[in-house]
């Protein structure tokens, strides 16, 4: 483990840059400070699920070992060139998502998100991990950027929209359906 910090504030961010893993400084808003920052606020996104008071073991232990990768991704584009997401995560995603989706019945309409307070949650971090795939597709267009990253964003919005599925059944709440209308509210 590295360095720790023992003091929250440096001051060393009031004048509009930040520091990378490799030491530069760069504008607080480029876009790979941007990404990064859109991984963190998943990261607290899932954060907020898992505070939940009604969660199974089985999710609790997903979304928990999700948060560490996200970690790790936050710090693989924090230090650029660096590569630590792996297919063997993506492919434990994959895994996850068919284990959990197994269960489920089939899509017949689409989904509004709701439910219980733990799956809108997940909806609501299904959205923001979509947020930070496009911010790391954005960069990867100037910058390089690791490919399992970029898989491991896509699949976890899938797998966040499955566990808001599974936690809405297992509560025993129907799922909110999008209904259409020629009109408006």
């Amino acid at each position: 483990m590295g360095n720790r910090l023992s003091k929250i504030y440096t001051r060393t961010g009031d004048e509009g840059t930040t520091g990378l893993g490799d030491g530069r400084r760069v504008p607080k808003d480029c876009l790979r400070v941007d990404t990064y920052g859109v991984v963190d606020e998943l990261n607290s996104a899932i954060g907020l699920i898992l505070a939940g008071e009604h969660l199974q073991t089985d999710i609790v232990n997903c979304l928990t070992g999700i948060q560490s990768r996200l970690f790790d991704l936050g710090g693989e584009l924090c230090l650029p060139g660096t590569e630590v997401m792996t297919d063997e995560q993506v492919r434990a995603l994959e895994t996850m998502l068919d284990e959990l989706n197994a269960d489920l019945p089939p899509l017949k309409d689409f989904i509004l998100p709701g439910g219980t307070p733990e799956a809108a949650a997940c909806h609501l971090a299904r959205t923001i991990c979509r947020r930070a795939e496009r911010r790391a597709w954005q960069l990867a267009g100037s910058e390089s950027v690791n490919e399992n990253s970029l898989k491991y964003l896509n699949r976890l919005s899938d797998l966040l929209f499955v566990v808001a599925r599974v936690l809405n059944r297992r509560a025993g709440r129907d799922e909110p359906l999008w209904h259409h209308s020629k009109r408006g509210a």
